[in-house]
């Protein structure tokens, strides 16, 4: 019996994700493995402390990616269950993506790559650029679009990162540039791709109700919680980890509260607009990754969590819609001011 026309592109999702994981089973198979065991009692510990100094981060970070950052992008109303989903399924495919050409660019030896938790850590941060993007063409690319996006998007980043870091040496524990900056753009360039043309008006289905910001609002907490942990897990254990954790806390707190300020001020009725607090309060996050682990005052955290909530509420009140009038710039989660702006600020504090 002949298959309706309509439900081939639905054919073509479960095809592409079977063919990657049979070609991921059968790359896992020939060359993949686990570090050999330590005879040495000594050394065995050591790698059982690494571990367990690594794990508890490496969980909160699964907690933000999985949970939070999947509810805050439910602020669509019809497309919650969407918005969940896709994002589980493109963490998973681009964490495996990431961790297939990471291990053949870098940890290739001897014909086998020897895998760890450290080197999952980097590919699941590889897959946070895939998230981010996907926030400026939420709801208007169908899953095999998003999957194509990021199998393209994965390799560039890498190499990106090794320009950024390698080559000119940039210090960036927290992801400022090599993640937040690079997801941003990459986002709103795949967007302009796809939606240049016009700019398209708002549809009835795009407007958030109260329960959708509720359930985005619980994604922001979540996020904000475990934030410190994103930005200290790689950095150096001791006091350059301690001083991540305290400057990424007194950023976002700062963020917050001047969220709320400048939240209220600008809207007309004076009331706080939930999708202001959904992101401007994380854009003291965004920011102060890139120097989190450096001796600087507090007060430079405070500042740089404040400033950085103050761009990102201008840039949804003026420069989206200018960007959209302009350009036909199409950006649905606001991408551009919770990453793009504050990151770009985090970048200019660190050459400071």
């Amino acid at each position: 019996m002949a298959v309706p026309p309509s439900t081939y592109p639905r054919r073509l999702l479960p095809f592409f994700l079977g063919l990657f994981q049979a070609a991921l089973l059968l790359f896992f198979a020939l060359f993949v493995t686990y570090d050999e065991p330590s005879a040495q009692e000594k050394d065995t510990s050591l790698v059982a402390n690494q571990v367990y100094s690594t794990f508890p981060f490496f969980q909160d970070i699964q907690v933000m990616l999985v949970v939070g950052l999947g509810l805050l992008l439910t602020f669509l109303p019809r497309y919650g269950f969407s918005s969940l989903t896709h994002n589980f399924l493109l963490l998973n495919f681009s964490m495996q993506w990431a961790l297939v050409l990471q291990g053949l660019l870098h940890h290739f030896h001897h014909g086998q790559i020897h895998l760890d938790l450290h080197k999952l850590l980097i590919s699941e941060f590889a897959a946070v650029t895939v998230l981010i993007s996907v926030g400026a063409i939420l709801g208007r690319a169908s899953p095999c679009q998003l999957l194509v996006m990021a199998t393209c998007e994965i390799p560039i980043y890498l190499a990106s990162e090794w320009v950024i870091v390698t080559c000119l040496g940039v210090l960036d524990v927290g992801g400022t540039i090599t993640i937040h900056i690079f997801s941003c753009y990459f986002g709103l360039g795949v967007s302009k791709a796809l939606f240049r043309a016009t700019q398209q008006p708002l549809h009835p289905k795009e407007t958030p109700t109260s329960s959708s910001d509720l359930m985005s609002l619980v994604g922001t907490l979540i996020l904000w919680v475990f934030w410190p942990s994103f930005v200290a897990v790689l950095c150096q254990p001791g006091d350059a980890q301690h001083r991540a954790i305290l400057n990424t806390l007194l950023a976002m707190s700062a963020s917050a509260i001047t969220t709320v300020v400048a939240s209220s001020l600008l809207q007309r009725d004076g009331k706080l607009s939930p999708g202001h607090l959904q992101n401007g309060s994380l854009a003291g996050g965004v920011a102060i990754g890139v120097v989190a682990d450096m001796a600087m005052p507090p007060v430079a955290a405070l500042a740089l969590g404040s400033l950085s909530a103050v761009m990102c509420i201008l840039g949804f009140r003026f420069l989206t819609p200018l960007l959209g009038r302009k350009l036909t710039l199409h950006d649905q989660c606001g991408i551009h001011n919770l990453h793009g702006l504050p990151g770009i600020l985090g970048a200019t504090a660190s050459i400071v």
